[in-house]
């Protein structure tokens, strides 16, 4: 007879959050050791240099001139429909595709990936992502009596392991006749790789080959958390609109968040998008993906929806933002270059970078080296082949200093 008093589907490991956790062990050390003599690069958010939190001028001024109802009402269950409108321009911007597109509102990306894994596989169905991933994927899968399967993250050329994501992608397929594959792209938390226009040419053939049998259904999950703190040089949204024209059978995702982009972590803003060449099927995933909202958290935060929509079709409110979120952009640039810069002088071995908040060192035994490092006053996070280093929340003379730190603490572990 079990003692629990929660049901057996709901038993669960009695542990902490490894991020909170580090943390706040790095805040344990500033107090002793001082904020100077600590690199904390456990957190993934947006620091000043001297460690204040970023939280964009433009968006918090603006909403603190809200009308109170404005920012206390009730949003609509779906999302205010300005804000739908919005926030496909805010995803897409010039790439959307030739589509039908429908979006909406979830409590940040979370809540987008949660309605995505809950509404488009069965109970007990294997999805699929890379061998380097949002550890919260796996937690959400199994929060919903769903498994994690992962494919080898990058080739012997520093690019994604095309054929590995096939072997995969086949076997769950013709498996399941049904396959979720969530790609974290542009910006790859936890390695900052972004997948090239090239290799989403080869996926997009891999997912028409796949559905060419019409039983199968075929669901791309794009997680784009990050993609707001890409150089807009870089072009990192023009694979959007390779999703124009693609078989009934296959229906991209987009799960968007504010969080990043829009410093509003803690207001919990976002949606989940389609894409797909079929009306009905659009017109399934909004009210399947509104039922879900009033089944789980009801609707969003109307202040939050309120700003963006404002930010988006309003270049008074938009031009100061665009201007300030440019300034962090190059901050971060800055700062991700110095630490590839100096890990190549050192001969620390990173991961393949391209964009975003955080860079990635393989090491051989990840605990072990986070435990030395923590030692040395430089907190990174554990990963399943590595470790993860958020630039965005160290100073570029601290991101100078720490790769030989961490090579040095790597060359004990990985004797």
């Amino acid at each position: 007879m079990s003692n629990n008093m929660v049901a057996d589907h709901a038993i669960r490991p009695v542990e902490n959050d490894t991020i909170f956790t580090i943390s706040a062990k790095a805040s344990e050390a500033v107090l002793k050791y001082g904020a100077e003599n600590v690199i904390n690069s456990s957190m993934g958010v947006l620091l000043e240099d001297n460690g204040d939190f970023v939280a964009f001028k433009s968006v918090y001024s603006y909403l603190k001139d809200l009308d109170n109802p404005k920012i206390a009402a009730y949003a609509s269950i779906e999302g205010d429909s300005d804000f739908l409108q919005a926030i496909k321009k805010a995803c897409f911007k010039n790439h959307m595709p030739n589509a039908y597109i429908e979006a909406v509102a979830t409590p940040g990306g979370s809540g987008a990936i949660h309605h995505a894994i809950f509404n488009y596989t069965n109970i007990g169905d294997s999805i699929l992502t890379s061998s380097l991933y949002w550890d919260p994927y796996n937690t959400m899968c199994v929060e919903n009596s769903r498994k994690l399967d992962t494919y080898n993250m990058f080739n012997g050329n520093g690019g994604l392991d095309i054929d590995a994501f096939k072997e995969k992608f086949d076997y769950h397929l013709n498996k399941q006749k049904r396959l979720l594959t969530i790609f974290n792209t542009p910006a790859h938390n936890p390695t900052g790789y972004s997948i090239s226009d090239e290799e989403w040419d080869k996926i997009i053939n891999i997912l028409k080959q796949g559905a060419s049998n019409k039983e199968n259904k075929i669901i791309v999950l794009v997680d784009v958390a990050y993609i707001d703190f890409c150089d807009e040089k870089f072009d990192r949204r023009a694979f959007m609109e390779k999703f124009a024209g693609l078989d009934e059978n296959i229906l991209i995702l987009f799960a968007f968040s504010a969080s990043k982009g829009y410093t509003m972590y803690g207001l919990r803003n976002g949606a989940l998008l389609c894409v797909t060449s079929k009306e009905e099927i659009a017109k399934e995933f909004f009210y399947t993906n509104l039922h879900s909202n009033r089944g789980t958290w009801s609707n969003g935060t109307k202040g939050a929806m309120r700003v963006l929509t404002d930010i988006i079709n309003d270049e008074k409110v938009g031009n100061p933002f665009y201007e300030e979120r440019e300034h962090y952009v190059k901050l971060l640039r800055k700062r991700a270059d110095v630490f590839l810069e100096k890990s190549r002088e050192v001969g620390l071995e990173l991961y393949p970078y391209k964009d975003g908040f955080f860079v990635c060192i393989p090491c051989k035994n990840p605990l072990e080296a986070c435990e030395k490092l923590m030692k040395n006053n430089v907190f990174a996070i554990p990963l399943q082949t590595g470790l993860r280093f958020a630039v965005c929340a160290v100073s570029e003379d601290k991101c100078m200093i720490a790769p030989k730190k961490i090579k040095e603490v790597l060359a004990e572990c990985d004797e």
